[in-house]
């Protein structure tokens, strides 16, 4: 049984073959030669694709997702809540909300992951984008309070679930597209192209909305809000047409041909076989995933509030740190391929641990320029120094016919317990009546740290790239 959604490919790359596992079963190949089955196999020309589509499917897909995060702090508590609430209540439902949308990821994470692993992962990314689409477009053209009353925010906590249901499926099957179309010893990088898309849609978002945030309040609020989110249309056609002429797996393609697949629930294989690994993965992902959460979310409308700053400048410090943002990651990346994650992962526990009370002190600092500093040392410097990896750090734990499900939940339960939490534990530890302020919260950063450090240190991969001999068979062996 094959599931197949999106069975076309461009004119000439593909033609009916038989699958030898199942009688009658047609599958997609080239014409020319049998589908690749091993990434030494695969073209230059399908490995650009796969690259160039994992990074604008994730870009359009955390354009979407962190427009709404950005939108969270900065209008959803003026429209969609009474008038008489209080602004600070307004915010904290808000941030509930967005909360929400993490809290549906893994679920979403093990949905698609186990059709991923059962069918594919091609069909399964052009779902979630198509639902992503069409949920950011619904929340640009959803009425406010003031029209439909306590129907607006059900309906946005409605939105917001089925979104995090989508991108749940997201993160997992674009890296895995990107590294199992490249050699072993080259996943690192290929894993951060697929990552780099979280950053490029931020910039996106926070750029695109920072422009209309510029507005006089009355239009930004009445219209210009809306626009960003409509204009995710246009993104979303050019991320459906790449993703739909993207080839297969390579891993998945082998796996399928070794009957290893569309056999048993992949959750429970993963729980079974991974269980350590999986709780690893979560740990060792979440403080980044807090602090990029932190800056993104909470830091905007907390500078705000303060005066320290302007609304539009404010997303623009956030845009300029982002942008750097994309780059710092495949640098990180490309240094786990080429001295181990595990290592760099442990630097940039470090690096996160020196660095974060100088990045508050910049923050409380009053000085423009200090403040804008200070998110770029929070998202290249520190949260890209442990994210960089995680990818392929999380990729190389599980055996093809697991993987999608496999990062999926790892990744995902890392998202609710750094991503997701962040702003409502900022905004709880701020809040302490202790005098601490930032303190607080940099102690909090710094405890998931630890946790994350002791994690990677404990964690094994089964399929650690070897750099001195790329054809040597792999084995079971730690991390370096």
């Amino acid at each position: 049984m094959t599931l197949d959604l999106v069975n076309s490919h461009s004119p000439g790359e593909n033609m009916p073959q038989r699958d030898n596992r199942t009688p009658g079963n047609i599958l997609e190949t080239d014409p020319v030669a049998p589908p690749p089955t091993e990434a030494s196999q695969v073209t230059p020309k399908q490995r650009r694709r796969a690259l160039v589509s994992s990074f604008l499917g994730t870009t359009v897909e955390y354009y979407d997702f962190l427009l709404y995060g950005a939108a969270a702090g900065l209008v959803f508590p003026i429209l969609f809540f009474p008038d008489e609430m209080d602004h600070a209540v307004g915010a904290t439902l808000s941030f509930v909300i967005l909360l929400a949308g993490y809290v549906a990821r893994p679920l979403g994470g093990l949905l698609f992951g186990h059709f991923g692993d059962k069918f594919g992962r091609k069909n399964i990314l052009f779902i979630t984008l198509m639902l992503m689409g069409v949920v950011s477009i619904a929340i640009g053209l959803m009425p406010t309070f003031a029209t439909i009353g306590y129907a607006a925010p059900i309906a946005l906590t409605v939105l917001r679930v089925v979104q995090g249901l989508a991108i749940g499926g997201e993160f997992a099957g674009a890296t895995l597209m990107a590294t199992e179309h490249v050699k072993k010893e080259r996943r690192g990088f290929a894993s951060s192209v697929a990552v780099t898309g979280g950053p490029t849609g931020s910039v996106l978002a926070t750029l695109v909305l920072g422009l209309f945030a510029g507005m006089p309040d009355d239009q930004f609020l009445s219209w210009g809000w809306r626009v960003p989110f409509l204009l995710s249309a246009a993104l979303v056609i050019i991320g459906l047409y790449l993703r739909y002429r993207v080839t297969e797996s390579p891993d998945f393609e082998k796996a399928r041909q070794e009957g290893k697949v569309e056999t048993g629930v992949p959750i429970l294989r993963v729980l079974k076989k991974y269980p350590m690994e999986t709780v690893y993965g979560i740990v060792g992902g979440a403080g980044p995933l807090f602090m990029q959460a932190l800056l993104a979310v909470w830091m905007i409308p907390h500078l705000t509030a303060q005066g320290v700053v302007e609304r539009q400048e404010a997303l623009y410090m956030l845009t300029f740190s982002s942008f750097i943002h994309i780059f710092a990651i495949p640098f990180f990346a490309t240094l786990s391929d080429r001295f181990g994650r595990r290592r760099i992962m442990l630097i940039g526990a470090a690096i996160s641990v020196t660095l974060v009370f100088p990045m508050f002190a910049m923050f409380n600092s009053g000085n423009w320029w200090l403040i804008a500093l200070a998110f770029v040392v929070g998202n290249p410097i520190i949260q890209a120094s442990m994210y960089g990896p995680i990818g392929a750090f999380l990729a190389e734990k599980f055996e093809p016919e697991d993987r999608y499900t496999g990062v999926s939940l790892t990744f995902q339960l890392a998202s609710v317990f750094g991503a997701g939490i962040a702003p409502l534990t900022a905004a709880w530890l701020y809040g302490l009546d202790n005098d601490q302020g930032t303190n607080n919260i940099a102690w909090w950063f710094i405890g998931m740290i630890i946790l994350g450090a002791v994690a990677v240190i404990l964690s094994r991969s089964k399929f650690q790239s070897r750099q001195k001999d790329p054809a040597a068979p792999v084995e079971v062996v730690a991390a370096k």
